[in-house]
């Protein structure tokens, strides 16, 4: 069967292409035949087809503090919000660049890896709704709905955001730190297996300094 293009017409943005087929396949006939019609053996037939491309799909989102695609912005919607994730490493900032917007017990804690004293914290008994953001580079990390009162002093969280944490052994390899995936700040460690009744039996023990709580209501 040879098939040849008869005519295209570019006047408009749907493009109808006319064919040509001649076949002395009987079976190929059938298929190829206008509905109602039977077409003999060695005729010459059109069909034709239209397309339309597709529409472009513009979305403009802030980039400040973030890594977003171009094709493709990386957001989250959870629980009726959508959440602005963070590419990881997207925050890059010299020492003394981070010396210069954090104060002196933020910087200690998230870029030298220091602890608050347990039961001081600004976030450990607090369970409003909303979610906890960096308190270095404002990413979006955890939200209330897997906050849980563990006991321990500080706030504690049975899992991150997708993608907005990073875990990493300590020196020592006796427990697990977590950072981050953005800026690489400091949040504290995670435990697991401790036998709290949550859906990972995870214990994200965050420092409250760590964090700047955004409450629902003005999201």
């Amino acid at each position: 069967m040879g098939i040849n293009i008869l005519k295209t017409s570019p006047l408009s943005s749907s493009k109808t292409i006319f064919f040509t087929a001649t076949t002395t396949n009987p079976t190929l006939s059938k298929l190829f035949s206008p509905p109602l019609h039977s077409t003999p053996s060695n005729s010459i037939f059109k069909t034709h087809f239209s397309f339309s491309p597709p529409k472009p799909i513009t979305l403009s989102v802030p980039a400040s503090g973030f890594g977003w695609s171009r094709h493709q912005s990386n957001r989250s919607f959870r629980g009726g919000v959508f959440v602005a994730m963070a590419a990881h490493g997207s925050v890059q900032k010299s020492e003394e660049e981070w010396r210069a917007i954090l104060s002196p017990e933020q910087f200690r804690i998230l870029r030298q890896k220091g602890t608050e004293y347990p039961g001081t914290g600004e976030y450990n008994k607090k369970f409003e709704e909303g979610i906890y953001n960096c308190a270095g580079c404002g990413t979006p990390l955890y939200r209330s709905t897997t906050k849980f009162n563990s006991g321990c002093g500080w706030p504690a969280f049975y899992e991150g955001l997708p993608g907005a944490i990073n875990r990493h052994p300590d020196p020592d390899g006796m427990r697990i730190e977590i950072t981050c995936a953005a800026c690489g700040g400091h949040l504290g460690h995670v435990f697991k297996g401790e036998g709290f009744p949550t859906p990972t039996d995870e214990r994200h023990c965050v420092n409250s300094i760590s964090l700047k709580f955004l409450p629902a209501a003005s999201q």
